[in-house]
């Protein structure tokens, strides 16, 4: 018995993870499924659809010809990143006509994954527009898909006209250490940008 109540007194005494929202971001076909699936330590929740026909005049394919399915609401996913901390994340629909979802998906997110490929540079830039406009931190994380360009960091933060506190990373999201990587990157941003916003303006 007095084993019982000692054992007792620790679960209660143990603290309850801290949970946080992540959105995962950026174009159509850029990798924001398989980020998510690769990190996520439960059985992801999908919702693809097969592309068709019909969408083709709407969703633009250069640079992604194999792709052969779309995320039409959301991707689901969870990491324990340490006994303190868990993250929840929601991968966002990439094409512009599911764009109504994001409000509903970025409300209490603490930050977010801009999700880019070099070969298609310019579809980052609505969803680094949208985070910028409310104030969410995000970190890029350049997916390095095989057979395209590489480039360092600094010239792909210059391509896409981002302020320096903005973090950018190379990654293959294919690969669960990089995506952790770049989650962790997310929730450190988030929490430096929380603490400047704290601090007492200057006479």
């Amino acid at each position: 018995m007095a084993f019982g109540r000692s054992d007792r007194r620790r679960r209660s005494a143990a603290v309850e993870p801290v949970t946080l929202k992540i959105l995962v971001a950026g174009g159509f076909g850029v990798g924001k499924t398989t980020l998510v699936g690769a990190v996520s330590e439960i059985k992801p929740l999908r919702t693809e659809e097969r592309l068709t026909e019909a969408g083709r005049p709407l969703d633009d394919l250069d640079g992604v010809e194999g792709k052969t399915t779309t995320t039409v609401a959301m991707d689901f996913g969870r990491i324990t990143v340490n006994e303190e901390l868990v993250l929840y994340l929601f991968g966002t629909p990439g094409q512009d006509r599911f764009w109504f979802l994001w409000d509903e998906l970025a409300r209490g997110a603490l930050g977010a994954v801009v999700l880019a490929d070099t070969r298609r540079l310019s579809d980052s830039f609505a969803a680094i527009d949208y985070f910028e406009r409310r104030g969410l931190p995000f970190t890029v994380a350049v997916n390095c898909f095989d057979g395209a360009d590489r480039y360092p960091p600094e010239s792909v933060r210059d391509a896409l006209d981002l302020d320096p506190q903005v973090p950018v990373m190379l990654c293959d999201a294919r690969l669960k250490d990089d995506a952790r990587d770049v989650l962790v990157s997310v929730v450190e941003h988030a929490m430096e940008a929380g603490a400047r916003r704290r601090e007492p303006a200057l006479p």
